[in-house]
């Protein structure tokens, strides 16, 4: 199975035009067979009162990035969900762009398992998680394009 590009462009949009990533103003960057990219340029909102990012919103780009990493090789009429989420802060942040890396370590039917990094402009570990996902079969984003390109 290929991905369509147009697909990955209609998700991308998708993600993009959704309220909680808007506000967030995280961005899909790449999406791929069990690997994705996420993108945030920090700014004031994204600060807790001690002028670091606050823990919520490295929580929300691994969650996210753990799901998009598994989302690929999930036929084209089921959803996702993350079941657990598991985190472990590893520096402190305060400016800059926050690059997550996830990556799909075992796809599987109904329960895959992945893992995501956060990594700040000189490519320092921020944090690190691992998500349980599972399939949500007749759940799947109807986009109007079809997910994988006729082999």
């Amino acid at each position: 199975m290929t991905p369509n590009p147009d697909y990955i462009r209609a998700v991308q949009d998708s993600v993009h035009g959704a309220p909680y990533p808007a506000l967030i103003g995280m961005r899909l960057a790449e999406l791929d067979f069990d690997r994705c990219r996420i993108d945030l340029d920090l700014a004031e909102r994204h600060l807790q009162p001690f002028g670091i990012v606050h823990g919520g919103v490295l929580a929300t780009l691994l969650d996210t990035a753990t799901f998009w990493a598994g989302f690929m090789r999930l036929p084209e009429d089921a959803g996702l969900v993350n079941v657990d989420l598991k985190l472990n802060y590893l520096k402190a942040v305060a400016a800059g762009r926050l690059r997550t890396v996830g990556e799909c370590l075992r796809a599987g039917r109904q329960i895959s398992y992945a893992q995501a990094s956060v990594f700040d402009e000189q490519g320092d570990l921020v944090a690190h998680g691992t998500s349980t996902l599972m399939a949500l079969p007749g759940k799947g984003l109807r986009l109007g394009v079809p997910k994988f390109l006729a082999a």
